[in-house]
C-alpha cells in the first residue's frame, strides 16, 4: 500500500519536496532561506494562505528552539506540515449498519465514475454488499460508463432513463438495496448541468431523498478532486461543500500531477479530510489516505 502512495507522489517529489533538501542545504538560515521555501510550497499548491501559515509556524520555532541551521528546518517543516492533517472524524463508511448510503460528487471530469468503480471493488474485497446507483441522468454517457464500472467490479446498477429524476433514481437504489439485502449504496451524481444553480438544486434533491429514506444518510458525501486542477479544485469544493454538506474528499490523477500540495489546502482551507487517493488506471489503484505515509511519500523518506 505505501509503495503505491509514494509512487503516486513520485512528481511531486521529483519536482518540488526534493527542492527543499537544496533550498534548505547545509547553510545558516536566511531571508532567502524563507522566500525558496515559500515559493516551493506554492509551486506544489499547498496554497498561499496554507504556505504562509507553516512558514510563519517554522519561523516560531526557529526562534524557540534555537535554530540556526536550514538544514534542521527539514525536520521541523515535516512536523508542521503532519499537524495541518488533522485527524479525521469517523469515516461512516467503515462503521456497518443495515444500509450505508453514500453520495459521490464532483465536476465531470474528475474521474468520478472511475472512483466509483475502485471504491466498489475496494470495500468488495473487505466483505461488503455494494449496489450503485447512475443518478447522473443528465448524460447518458455516464448511466453507461457507470455500468461498465459495475461489470468490472462486479456489482449491480441501478439506472433509470437519459434526463430522468436524478431523485427517483436514488430512492429506486435504496429501495433495490433494502429488497436485495445489500448493505452499501453509492450514488453517482451529476457533475455539469446548464448552471450551477440548478446542478447544485438537483443534487440537494438527491440528498433530501437519502435523508428522507434512510436514518441518518448520507451518511458520506464523498467529493472527488482531480489534483492537476490543483487550487481551482478547491473552489469547486467550496461550493459542493455548501450545497450537499460534503463530508470528505477523493483526490484522483495524484500520479499525474506535481500538484499533490494540495492536500493540505483541503484539510486547512476547506476544513475535509482526505479519505483515498487514486494512485494510477486499474481498478486497485485506490489507497486509504494515511497521513504518515504520505508525508513520508513527498520527502521522499
Amino acid at each position: 500500500m505505501f509503495k503505491s502512495i509514494r509512487d503516486s507522489l513520485s512528481r511531486t517529489r521529483n519536482t518540488v519536496f526534493g527542492q527543499i533538501a537544496n533550498v534548505l542545504g547545509t547553510g545558516d538560515i536566511t531571508e532567502e532561506t524563507w522566500e525558496d521555501l515559500e515559493a516551493l510550497l506554492v509551486q506544489a499548491d499547498v496554497g498561499v494562505p496554507t504556505t504562509l501559515a507553516v512558514v510563519e509556524a517554522l519561523q516560531e520555532r526557529v526562534t524557540k528552539e534555537g535554530l540556526y541551521k536550514a538544514e534542521q528546518l527539514t525536520e521541523a517543516l515535516k512536523q508542521e506540515l503532519r499537524s495541518v492533517l488533522t485527524d479525521p472524524p469517523p469515516f461512516e463508511l467503515e462503521n456497518p449498519r443495515q444500509l450505508t448510503i453514500v453520495m459521490i460528487v464532483g465536476v465531470n471530469g474528475s474521474g468520478k465514475t472511475t472512483t466509483i468503480g475502485k471504491l466498489s471493488a475496494h470495500y468488495q474485497n473487505k466483505g461488503r454488499k455494494i449496489i450503485l446507483a447512475a443518478a447522473d441522468t443528465f448524460r447518458a454517457a455516464a448511466i453507461d460508463q457507470l455500468k461498465i464500472w459495475g461489470e468490472r467490479a462486479d456489482v449491480p446498477v441501478i439506472a433509470g432513463q437519459p434526463n430522468g429524476d436524478p431523485g427517483a433514481v436514488a430512492y429506486d437504489g435504496i429501495r433495490a438495496a433494502r429488497a436485495r439485502g445489500y448493505d452499501t449504496l453509492l450514488i453517482d451524481t451529476a457533475g455539469r448541468l446548464h448552471t450551477k444553480f440548478n446542478l447544485m438544486r438537483e443534487l440537494e434533491k438527491v440528498y433530501g431523498v437519502c435523508k428522507k429514506s434512510v436514518h441518518a444518510a448520507p451518511h458520506e458525501v464523498l467529493l472527488v478532486l482531480d489534483a492537476p486542477t490543483g487550487q481551482n479544485a478547491l473552489i469547486q469544493a467550496q461550493k459542493f461543500k455548501e450545497s450537499v454538506h460534503v463530508t470528505g474528499v477523493i483526490l484522483t490523477k495524484l500520479d499525474s500531477t506535481a500538484k499533490g500540495g494540495m492536500v493540505f489546502a483541503i484539510y486547512r482551507e476547506l476544513g475535509l479530510p482526505v479519505r483515498f487517493i487514486g494512485t494510477g488506471e486499474r481498478i486497485e489503484d485506490l489507497a486509504p489516505f494515511d497521513p504518515d505515509q504520505f508525508i513520508d511519500g513527498l520527502f521522499g523518506d
